[in-house]
Formats: C-alpha cells, structure tokens, sequence
C-alpha cells in the first residue's frame, strides 16, 4: 500500500470522484477539509481535540453531540470540565476508579497488546504516568526534569526538539509500571487536596514549549490530567472491546 508521510503536497488540493476507501491517515492535518456528496459508509473518525473544534455534518456541528454522548458512556466525564476544586476532586476520583476497573478486568495476556497500530495497556499506563509528569510536576510544580524514565512519549516528540534520552529504552516490568503509575495518582491526589480556587487562577507555562501564546492556569493544567485520563481511557476500552469480540 503507498504511504505518505511527513508531506503537505495534499494541501488545497481537490479530488474528484477518488477512492479513498481503507486509506488510514494516522497524526494528520484535516482542518478545514470540505467533503461533498462523498460515501461515508463505515468512516471512523477519532479526534482527541475535537471538544476544542468544529465538525460539521449535513450542517449541524456535531461536537456537543459527541461530548455528550462521551459524558453518557462515561459518567462524571464531564467534571474533567470543572471550574472549582470540588469539582475537580470529583472528577479525579470518578476517573481513577474507571481505570482501577478497567485495569483490574485486563486479562494478563492482553496487557501489552496492540490493536491496530495503537498503544497496548501498559503503553497507555506508561503515557499517562508522563502526562502527570508533563502538566503537574512540569507546569504546576515547575520542576526543572519532572518526567519519570518509564514515561511513554508521543509521536514526533524527538522531531519537536524534545530530549527523548531521558526514558529508558528497555521496557518496563509490569510492576514497575502500576508502582509509577500509582505514585502519580497519589500525586494529583494530594495535590488536589488542598488546592484553592485561588491557585486554580495562576498562571504557568505550556510543558511542551516556550511559546507564551498559551499560558495556562493551574485549572488548564489539573483539566488537561482529567482529559488525559479519559480519552485514553476510551481508546484502551475501545481496543479491549475488539480483543474480546475477536475483531
């Protein structure tokens, strides 16, 4: 099959009665794509900043519908949106007995499963062990090198300029992996705590880089940690559900 990769040569460009069918585009760039009278028959679409868009359908922005059917799957979803730290308290706690659940429930032999091309379970564990890293012990706490070696970096981050030699190359065991993973929980946990309304309105810097465009508040970084949490929560219960059905 031919790959592209790393090409904006498809930008502006129009296609007239193309196939696409089976095609995968995999860290893409489809802002503003317009699509008429196309077959979408079986189209799976998967948007992890879709909540911060618009994706529109037949006219109708989808997004709020989309949300909320991810806040029916997945109840108390929606606190991850909180403004006060009750609500973020909730919200943690809400999100961390969803994954106990789901980790709990993982059969042994699936823990380091990929299902098409994603991360298995302990590579999403390890991902969210550096995304606490990344938004609490980084830009909430200010530590010079927050990232525990176990972390699981994203795609293009070496490209980004980002000092990847900081993880270990050699994978981790499973209980190295639930031991990080659950000193990071308590972390956010007694950070959460005592924090005040007050200290959820200061502001910090983007974990990932120098540009002041952004300048998040304490809030951002704590929702950015519960966002984290559910949308890979979904996709490892996505990818589960397909082990299990045999897909």
């Amino acid at each position: 099959m031919t790959r592209f990769s790393g090409t904006d040569e498809f930008e502006g460009a129009t296609f007239v009665r193309a196939s696409f069918q089976g095609a995968t585009l995999r860290y893409c760039d489809v802002g503003g794509v317009t699509m008429r009278a196309v077959d979408v028959g079986g189209l799976d679409i998967d948007s992890h900043d879709l909540a911060f868009g618009t994706l529109i359908v037949n006219g109708v922005d989808v997004v709020p519908l989309v949300e909320a059917e991810l806040d029916r799957r997945f109840p108390r979803r929606e606190l991850m949106r909180s403004q006060t730290p009750e609500g973020l308290r909730d919200g943690w706690v809400a999100v961390q007995a969803a994954w106990a659940e789901t980790v709990a429930g993982t059969p042994e032999e699936q823990r380091d499963v990929q299902v098409d091309g994603e991360w298995s379970l302990v590579q999403t564990l390890r991902h969210l062990v550096l995304a606490t890293d990344a938004w609490l012990r980084g830009a909430i706490l200010g530590l010079d090198q927050p990232f525990h070696e176990i972390g699981q970096i994203f795609t293009g981050a070496e490209q980004m300029g980002f000092d990847v030699s900081i993880f270990r190359s050699d994978p981790p065991s499973y209980g190295e992996v639930l031991e990080g993973r659950a000193e990071r929980q308590r972390m956010v946990t007694d950070f959460l705590a005592t924090v005040t309304p007050e200290q959820l309105d200061e502001k910090r810097r983007d974990p990932w880089t120098d540009d002041e465009d952004w300048r998040p508040t304490v809030g951002d970084c704590v929702r950015v940690i519960l966002e984290e949490e559910w949308a890979h929560l979904r996709y490892v219960r996505r990818d589960l559900a397909k082990l299990a059905s045999g897909e």
